[in-house]
């Protein structure tokens, strides 16, 4: 049985999506092109890790020194990421950058830790795109697992410790914890 809607609750009509706000930032063919390298090469094990901050370079990132990209890190769009020197991003890690994504230098982004810039308005019929950047001050680290939505920026030396989902800005040395609690 469906469920009853709420008063007030607008009747949700996904037919009617249209993506206003969104802008890719490159044509069909150069998305085409990066989701081929991304999936046939970038987040394979015997891809040399030493070749995936030039490889994204070539699509457009900013990518600093001494980085290392583990295999099996997905970057949706790296004609928006922008990454300091001396940042580790660990196997697994999700990158979904719709938006820039900007990580400072010492950062670590650790396994299976997801970036989202990507949401959706809640009480649109059509569910539009509700984006926003995510910005990663120097020194800070996402640990396994974390989530960093869109709109959030991670104050420098701040962690979001493994299985947090930081939604809101992080102040600088601040630690947010699985829970939901800071300290």
């Amino acid at each position: 049985m469906p469920r009853q809607r709420r008063a007030g609750e607008p009747r949700r009509s996904l037919r009617g999506f249209t993506g206003t706000g969104y802008a890719k930032g490159r044509g069909v063919a150069g998305q085409a092109l990066w989701f081929a390298v991304l999936n046939l090469v970038f987040t394979k094990w015997w891809f040399p890790p030493r070749l995936r901050p030039p490889l994204l370079r070539a699509f457009g990132a900013t990518v600093g020194r001494r980085v290392l990209i583990r295999h099996r890190v997905r970057v949706q769009w790296p004609w928006k990421l922008t990454v300091g020197d001396d940042v580790w991003i660990g196997e697994d890690a999700w990158l979904v950058n719709l938006e820039p994504i900007t990580i400072g230098s010492d950062v670590c982004v650790s396994q299976g830790a997801l970036l989202c810039t990507g949401s959706h308005q809640r009480r649109s019929p059509t569910f539009e795109f509700d984006n926003a950047p995510i910005v990663l001050r120097p020194g800070s680290w996402v640990a396994a697992r974390a989530t960093v939505l869109r709109g959030v920026t991670v104050g420098e030396g701040a962690v979001v410790g493994a299985g947090a989902v930081a939604h809101r800005d992080l102040a600088p040395g601040a630690t947010l914890l699985a829970g939901g609690s800071t300290r």
